[in-house]
């Protein structure tokens, strides 16, 4: 009885291990007190981009999925927007915001979710 009381103990150790999922979130916010910030700025397009590191690295590459939930633009203008990950890694990535032609973003911002099936 207590080998099979230590056996099932075991199998559901190991099989919980095995569906065991990593999931990593946090915000981001770009507006014009970033140096490099120009979505304000020109016609055309323009690109920005934040690198996010995550705090602890994954054990394989996870998907990241982003939302904007904070928007500040000019009302003249038509809105036009872009937001992407890019460089994914263990490590980190990076969020890229862009626009073109002749909209102008003074702020946007957003979350992220980063989940990998281990």
């Amino acid at each position: 009885m207590r080998i099979s009381k230590i056996i099932i103990v075991l199998f559901l150790v190991l099989t919980s291990s095995m569906f065991a999922q990593q999931v990593q979130t946090g915000t981001y916010r770009f507006d014009r007190n970033l140096s490099d910030y120009t979505l304000d700025k020109n016609d055309g397009d323009r690109v920005v981009q934040i690198e996010v590191t995550f705090k602890t690295p994954f054990d394989v590459k996870p998907e990241v999925l982003v939302s904007v939930n904070f928007l500040d633009t000019d009302k003249t203008t038509n809105l036009r927007y872009e937001v992407k990950t890019i460089s994914v890694s263990r490590d980190g990535f990076l969020v890229q915001v862009k626009t073109w032609s002749d909209t102008r973003i003074y702020a946007i911002g957003g979350g992220w979710m980063a989940v990998s099936g281990k």
